[in-house]
């Protein structure tokens, strides 16, 4: 096997797999004298084929399964690109069809050869495994057919025209890396700086199931589909009574444009010194990115919020086209006032200074959204929509008494307290 050669794909994610079974291709000849040792190995890679399987939930054939999510996950100038563009001219054409010329052969592996040469029985599930219930905690469902189904594709190709063909059109309507293929993610700060880490498990909930808030969620999607559309859009601010929908609503709009480019970074407040190493790391990158501030505010002797001003407006580098911030807070301002801020007997010569640096983080967001508490007759429609969408089987007139005293001692009225109530129901009934 050729391996060693590969120019534009080396050095990718759990390559000891494939130099191991390139090796055992390789020295599986005429080696008596070392077969106990390379059935060690061989059995070692069939063992981490099925790790691999397990954790990223594959199914089917294993080989061919390892070998796609390679190609899905190595970042590279080829792959950048044609995340991008898609098709790319120039002379990295040559470099990557040699590549791909050397790794439709590793697709092509004779692994009933091998077995026999080494005198082992060929593991019936190399080519048919059958994955255990779920799809695994690196990927979700979505992402982990779709890199099966590239390794079905790249299986049947007849040469490395066709090769390029496919993975080429995999990352242009995929993209590449974990950027491409996941849709959230959070920061972790490691020693090397700030590392965007995929988020694998998401709330799939969509703005349809938020009851109400209608005008709310008007001017959410429209911003949104502005940003993702690649028009002028605004930071946006959500704000308002706990437990109405805010944090749910950004999510909605993250599951209903994710296939259009949209991804998402959580990150909190005591991160915000990272700000700027985060956008560097994707602000050349072909997808549209919101920056997810979940219940924002702060207190006053709290500064974090000034790098946050910076990155939003007013430093020296403006902030890509790519990048947008979404917060939700229980705070129009965000950062405590007092009447202290606003007293002629304040300590501070310019006690408007003190109100306007308060102010000019709020004004920094384009758009803000109000989401307010319902009301009587509102919080009952919402209980008697969810109760329908969750089959739970009672009278009107029982499902809003039973509600009613439900609210008033879980939190007042809101569509959480809604929510908390039918998983309630639904809980007894289960």
């Amino acid at each position: 096997m050729r391996t060693d050669e590969l120019i534009i794909y080396r050095n990718m994610e759990k390559e000891d797999i494939l130099s191991d079974i390139s090796y055992l291709m390789e020295h599986s000849e005429n080696s008596a004298d070392r077969t106990e040792e390379l059935k060690k190995k061989f059995f070692t890679c069939m063992g981490r084929l099925i790790d691999i399987a397990v954790s990223h939930g594959f199914e089917g054939n294993l080989w061919h399964n390892y070998l796609a999510y390679l190609l899905a996950s190595h970042e590279n100038a080829y792959s950048r690109s044609c995340e991008i563009i898609g098709r790319v001219e120039g002379s990295i054409n040559d470099a990557v069809l040699g590549d791909f010329s050397i790794l439709k052969e590793l697709f092509e592996c004779d692994f009933a050869g091998l077995s026999e040469a080494l005198g082992v029985s060929l593991p019936s599930f190399l080519y048919d495994y059958k994955g255990v219930k779920g799809h695994g905690r690196v990927f979700n469902q979505r992402i982990r057919d779709r890199i099966c189904e590239l390794g079905r594709h790249l299986a049947q190709v007849k040469n490395e025209e066709e090769f390029k063909e496919v993975v080429t059109r995999f990352y242009r309507e995929f993209g590449v890396g974990k950027l491409g293929l996941h849709k959230a993610f959070r920061v972790e700060h490691t020693e090397e700086g700030a590392e965007i880490v995929p988020i694998t498990k998401i709330a799939h909930v969509r703005l349809d199931d938020l009851i109400g808030y209608e005008i709310a969620k008007k001017k959410l999607i429209d911003n949104t589909e502005a940003f993702v559309s690649g028009r002028k859009a605004n930071n946006c601010l959500l704000y308002g009574d706990a437990g109405t929908g805010k944090s749910s609503s950004i999510k909605a709009v993250l599951n209903q444009y994710y296939d259009r480019g949209l991804r998402m970074i959580e990150v909190y407040k005591h991160q915000f010194q990272d700000l700027n190493a985060i956008i560097t790391q994707i602000k050349n990158r072909n997808y549209k990115f919101i920056i997810y501030m979940d219940d924002l505010s702060f207190e006053e002797f709290e500064i974090e919020y000034k790098y946050l001003k910076a990155v939003i407006e007013g430093g020296l580098e403006r902030k890509p086209d790519n990048v947008l911030i979404y917060a939700t807070s229980n705070r129009r301002h965000l950062i405590r006032e007092t009447f202290r801020d606003k007293a002629d007997r304040d300590e501070e010569l310019h006690t408007n200074d003190t109100v306007q640096e308060k102010l000019s983080l709020v004004a920094r967001f384009g758009v803000t959204i109000y989401f307010g508490k319902p009301d009587k007759k509102q919080f009952q429609e919402i209980v008697r929509q969810l109760a329908a969408r969750s089959g739970i089987e009672m009278s009107e007139e029982a499902l809003l008494l039973e509600a009613n005293k439900w609210e008033l001692s879980h939190g007042g009225l809101s569509g959480r307290t809604a929510q908390q109530f039918i998983d309630y129901l639904s809980g007894k009934k289960e």
